[in-house]
């Protein structure tokens, strides 16, 4: 059978284009045959994982995508590097345990959550990233419609589930109990990482119910690591280059877990 034919009806979508430069590399290195077919289905491989990760990096709808290397922890040196370093290892992820990153706007929260989706969807898992106000949107939609049940399953299926900006606006009752069941929902099946300018001391008047936020990180917390970042906002910091700022700005810092 002709090799362009077998290739393709194995489905090998990468291998084709890149065969005649392994074919030509084999030669000049005196590969054997074992050694060149090991080449060839690890690029047949390394083109299959990169296009999977594409189409889950796509599915995560990520608002940017940063990698956890490219976090400067130099301009934020209240973050335990041992501890990011762990997390992006994945076993919380293993666990359905969940990460919860607090501080003021800018120090690198959203960044932080990101990369450890990035790391996630580099692992094969599914992931997505939602901020409050698209999550509340989606959930209060499914909920008129009566089909609340089917979104909070779908919501589920997603191995790490980000959730932004919580803390920027309140929530009413109908709100805070819909946050609660999805909560609930995934509680030590699958993780979460959060990120919120307030500190759970707050987290009452965000929910404006202080049973149900109570409730709300009773479940969170039980299996979490919290990190508590302190420091200024990188973006303050590229303003002050520029000339713009020219005293460092301390916004209050909330109060953690601690």
């Amino acid at each position: 059978m002709e090799l362009t034919r077998l290739m393709s009806k194995l489905k090998m979508e990468h291998l084709p284009a890149n065969l005649d430069a392994l074919c030509e590399q084999a030669a000049k290195r005196e590969l054997d045959y074992r050694s060149f077919l090991t080449e060839a289905l690890a690029t047949e491989w390394a083109g299959r994982h990169q296009k999977g990760l594409e189409s889950r990096l796509k599915q995560a709808r990520l608002p940017w995508v940063k990698t956890i290397e490219q976090f400067d922890f130099s301009f934020q040196p209240s973050i335990d590097r041992k501890v990011v370093r762990e997390l992006a290892g994945l076993a919380f992820v293993a666990r359905a345990e969940n990460v919860i990153l607090l501080g003021p706007p800018g120090v690198g929260k959203t960044h932080i959550a990101i990369g450890l989706a990035v790391k996630a969807a580099e692992a094969g898992l599914r992931v997505l990233f939602l901020t409050l106000e698209e999550l509340m949107t989606r959930l209060k939609r499914a909920s008129q419609e009566n089909r609340l049940e089917k979104q909070l399953q779908q919501l589920t299926y997603p191995k790490v589930l980000i959730i932004d900006e919580i803390g920027y606006l309140p929530l009413n009752r109908q709100e805070a109990s819909l946050f609660f069941r999805l909560v609930a929902r995934r509680y030590e099946k699958a993780s979460m990482i959060l990120t919120s300018n307030k500190g759970f001391v707050d987290w009452g008047e965000i929910f404006s119910d202080q049973v149900v936020a109570t409730a709300i990180l009773d479940r969170l917390l039980h299996h979490a690591t919290t990190l508590n970042i302190k420091g200024e906002s990188f973006r303050l910091k590229e303003k002050r280059k520029a000339g713009l700022v020219t005293e460092p700005v301390n916004p209050p810092e909330p109060e953690g877990d601690k």
